[in-house]
């Protein structure tokens, strides 16, 4: 909700006349020829500041997120995006409301690299998936949620129509740090840092069992082979395969979060305001009523995806969604090439809400669950926050690019990611392994059997779910080898 809400925020109230009276810098409507191109550039770059404070606040947690640990890092970013929030609510100076986007972003950055690792770490195998699959349709919501405030205060002709909205979203890090301060950490990450008492006692309360259960043993244990077969965790290892593949496996996470933007979601999502207004000549208040109709959207897919996530599997969603986005983004082309044509108007209008079902449906929650649940244990917040980086250093080239790209080559645009999303329909069919009803144990069992890239996904499928005693049994068995080969 955080990223969302931010997301949308300022593009909603850059129109308003108080906002506008308030920073002349970015008041593109009521310029003058000659300054219109330079407010125009000013007024994209502040909003891109967000993703800008965004990536560095990814970056901030390669590393940090394994040396602090889950709870520590979201209490920070969720304090950053707070004090972002303050900022940006009583801003008098441009340089304030400036500074205020780049801490919201560095926020923003932080929860986002760092909680979907934390939640893949306390879910159970059965429910991890609809945990994390959440974030989609929350992304709605919040996005959802801005668009309704700002269209009600709309007609407030004062500043409070764009400081109330702006003051609104230090409810959502108000909200993270409460809950957070009270919730487990992560049991993984303290069996990595040899708080194995902790460790025991969070895995039995998450499971509803005795500290001295089987169980919890057998998990505890699972989890120490899959880090020393992982090595010392430092980014040198990022760079090497090593037993258990590190390298290959953070290709995969970078590739998935470039997914998410190469489904050309950053296209659309910002500019429907501007398309209902241009293609169907709609007033403000209606176009406003649309957008908020675009974000519900969400909200339905989102329970869809949650609800099939497990049933049908990572693989089989990123598939379907993508073959969806590539069939609705080629025929919004085809009817944006007809811009006299009213009804080709409506049409693509139609296809944009299509196009938004079937991205929440196979990439809004899906990759983040992905990336966390193929990073081994030892790298998990180091590949996670690269990942991340990647997602967001794409979000700013495509945002910024996009009206750019509409003015050289106008609906020929969307084929382009027609195109991408049939490509990544083929990439993940061939390089992704499912790991759908696996422990984070058995997922790096998968890549401790694989020999190269090609092969891993047939591993997948062929290799048993096993309960946690076994899968660790394995995981020693393929350490004793490997140890046993290097001596050699």
């Amino acid at each position: 909700m955080s990223f969302a809400y931010n997301q949308v925020l300022l593009g909603g109230v850059l129109t308003l006349q108080s906002f506008e009276k308030q920073f002349p810098e970015m008041d593109v409507a009521n310029a003058t020829s000659t300054t219109r191109k330079s407010k125009s550039i000013i007024q994209g770059t502040v909003v891109a500041l967000f993703s800008i404070g965004g990536l560095f606040g990814a970056l901030s947690c390669i590393g940090l997120g394994d040396i602090l640990g889950r709870r520590r890092v979201i209490l920070v970013a969720s304090g950053l995006q707070l004090l972002g929030a303050i900022l940006n609510t009583s801003a008098y100076s441009f340089a304030q409301l400036i500074v205020s986007r780049i801490f919201l972003g560095l926020g923003v950055g932080g929860l986002m690299a760092t909680v979907p690792v934390w939640q893949s770490e306390i879910s159970p195998t059965s429910k991890r998936g609809a945990h994390l699959a959440t974030i989609g349709m929350f992304g709605g919501l919040g996005a959802g949620l801005a668009l309704v405030l700002e269209l009600g205060m709309s007609f407030d002709p004062g500043s409070i129509g764009w400081r109330f909205p702006c003051a609104f979203q230090a409810l959502l890090p108000m909200t993270a740090i409460g809950f957070i301060s009270f919730l487990p950490e992560s049991p993984r990450w303290l069996i990595k840092i040899n708080q194995i008492d902790k460790a025991r006692e969070i895995l039995a309360a998450l499971e509803a069992v005795e500290v001295t259960h089987p169980q919890i043993e057998a998990e505890i244990q699972a989890v120490q082979f899959s880090l020393k077969s992982a090595g010392e965790g430092s980014i040198r290892v990022l760079f090497q395969m090593g037993q258990q593949r590190t390298f290959h496996r953070a290709i995969l996470a970078v590739l998935v979060m470039a997914f998410l933007q190469l489904t050309g979601i950053n296209v659309i999502g910002p500019y429907t305001n501007t398309i209902f207004e241009t293609y169907l000549d709609l007033n403000s208040v209606v176009s406003r009523v649309l957008a908020v109709g675009y974000q519900i959207v969400a909200l339905v897919s989102g329970i869809v995806c949650i609800s099939t996530v497990e049933k049908l599997g990572r693989r089989k969603l990123m598939m379907i969604g993508a073959a969806g986005n590539a069939v609705c983004m080629a025929v919004v082309a085809a009817l944006g090439s007809q811009p006299d044509n009213q009804s080709a108007a409506y049409g693509a209008v139609v296809f944009i809400f299509l196009y938004h079902f079937t991205f929440i449906f196979g990439f809004a929650g899906v990759p983040f669950l992905y990336a966390t649940e193929i990073a081994p244990l030892a790298m998990r917040g180091t590949i996670n926050g690269i990942g991340l980086s990647t997602f967001w250093a794409l979000f700013f080239l495509i945002t910024e690019s996009t009206p750019l790209a509409f003015e050289a080559i106008g609906w020929r645009y969307f084929l382009v990611f027609a195109i991408m999303n049939v490509i990544i329909i083929g990439v993940v069919y061939f390089l992704f392994p499912e790991t759908s009803g696996r422990t984070l144990e058995e997922i790096d069992q998968i890549f401790v059997s694989s020999n190269n890239i090609w092969d891993c996904v047939q591993v997948a499928k062929q290799l048993p779910r096993s309960s946690e005693t076994r899968t660790s049994r394995n995981l020693q068995e393929k350490l004793e080898q490997g140890e046993k080969t290097a001596h050699v």
